[in-house]
């Protein structure tokens, strides 16, 4: 057996960030109870993910004597908030190529928000002491075949011209930064990039909002969301055993839209998956060069994200992107062998230096993908009910930008951001069974070969360009 499968023979199928069996990974707070009565409230916010959370957390710091509640179908973290990489990136737009592909008019100023949005999260997490080992390392994007090189040099020039800090690298300039064999160049983004760990911050979050009076209710699936007689105008939310009637609603739900019908057009699961190795000697991080632990990701449409741990294991992801037949999700398709085998594979190709490294943990997870691969905002209830979902993999940091937006519009607010293009206007929907599965094969296949083929693009990815559907993984 090839080392690359040996190395994953003793992996735990556990979320690395989740697994209170790794010191420093306990989730403090203990859970909280379900919600068994019917309450009312100023403000129900739905979902304990990272847009529920700094939902609640904003809300409460405009005004400390809204009464929220917030309700959480399984755990605050459980989902994609709690197993993601911890790459909390300042893009608003899933990238700068894509936001320029998309709103080139306003990628200046929403560069500059997504900053200020960055910022203000560094800022939250001193003021309120929240331990989720944040660090602004930044971002080395690397190009791994000679057509990668092309386009990050138009990268880095594109993003000067909107004000963004970004420079390109040759190849002696990269591996001098991280040391591996298959880094032709690269660009550097020094200020717009941020590691975290990814569930100690929906635990600081949710800690914080605690403290903040925030009533959280945890194992409270919301069944179904009804209009109220008395008082007129407001929303009764039900769970399995209570119900909260609030006249607000804050929906954050990611790749679980419930009863929200209305989302299921616009945002399909896809599963990601992710590993991480046994920590690194010093001798062995000498042999890759790591010393400054930038996050890194490599150019191609199907990309490997990657970073470093606070006890200096490498979490290795990406590539893969799967979607199953009617958007299904279940516990078991957290994992995927063959997906591992391959992850696997590539890490010892990039870090050759590193072979005899076991991985520890192995696992995946849904997010929540739109068309456009950024959030799309809305209400419903007539305005009653406001939501932010889509992140498609980049929702870290912005989920805070979706939270405020959130409340603009809910309190029919008009400002900068809800005049925004981007959230003034939606995606284009996905196409129902059986055409959006056959659709993302045809795509997953077609990506596929444009990578093998210098990433030319064959027709019916430009078809999709052209329709504002461009997909990478």
């Amino acid at each position: 057996m090839s080392w690359p499968k040996l190395a994953l023979a003793d992996a735990s199928p556990t979320p690395y960030w989740l697994d209170t069996g790794v010191p420093g990974h306990e989730p403090g707070t203990t859970v909280q109870p379900r919600l068994t009565s019917h309450v009312s409230a100023d403000l129900v916010v739905v979902g304990g993910g990272y847009t529920g959370l700094w939902t609640a957390l904003l809300a409460k710091e405009e005004n400390p004597d809204l009464d929220v509640v917030l309700l959480e179908a399984r755990t605050v973290g459980h989902a994609a908030s709690g197993r993601n990489g911890g790459f909390c990136a300042a893009s608003l737009t899933h990238g700068l190529a894509n936001g320029l592909e998309r709103w080139p008019d306003e990628l200046r100023r929403l560069e500059e928000l997504g900053l200020a949005n960055l910022d203000a999260i560094e800022e939250t997490v001193q003021r309120h002491g929240i331990d989720c080992e944040f660090e602004r390392t930044g971002e080395l994007r690397v190009a791994t075949e000679p057509w990668h090189l092309p386009l990050l040099r138009e990268g880095a020039a594109a993003a000067r011209d909107v004000g963004v800090d970004r420079t390109f690298l040759d190849q002696e300039a990269t591996r001098a930064l991280v040391d591996s064999p298959t880094y032709l160049g690269a660009f550097w983004s020094p200020r717009d990039f941020a590691l975290v760990h990814p569930a100690k911050l929906a635990w600081g979050l949710r800690d914080t909002c605690l403290r903040l009076g925030v009533r959280i209710r945890e194992h409270s699936p919301v069944t179904r969301v009804e209009r109220s007689a008395k008082p007129a105008g407001a929303l009764r939310l039900h769970t399995p055993w209570g119900s909260v009637l609030a006249p607000r609603v804050a929906w954050g739900t990611g790749a679980f839209p419930g009863p929200l019908r209305r989302l299921r057009s616009y945002v399909v699961p896809v599963y990601d998956y992710a590993m991480v190795t046994e920590p690194l000697t010093d001798e062995q991080l000498a042999a890759i060069g790591w010393r400054d632990r930038q996050a890194l990701a490599d150019a191609g449409n199907l990309f490997h994200y990657y970073r470093l741990t606070a006890d200096n294991r490498v979490l290795w992801g990406g590539y893969d992107a799967i979607y199953h037949y009617g958007g299904r999700i279940a516990d078991r398709l957290d994992q995927r062998p063959e997906t591992f085998h391959t992850l696997s594979r590539h890490f010892f190709e990039t870090f050759p230096q590193l072979t005899g490294v076991r991985f520890t943990h192995t696992w995946g997870g849904v997010v929540d993908t739109s068309s456009r691969f950024t959030a799309l905002y809305g209400t419903a209830y007539d305005g009653r009910l406001a939501y932010s979902v889509g992140y498609t993999g980049l929702g870290v940091a912005a989920t805070r930008f979706g939270a405020r937006v959130t409340l603009d519009l809910l309190h029919r607010r008009r400002t900068e951001l809800t005049e925004l293009a981007m959230v003034r206007r939606k995606p284009l929907p996905f196409p129902p069974e059986p055409l959006r599965y056959v659709g993302v094969q045809l795509t997953r296949r077609a990506i596929a070969r444009a990578e093998a083929d210098g990433g030319r693009r064959n027709l019916w990815l430009r078809t999709l360009d052209r329709f504002g559907m461009g997909f990478d993984s």
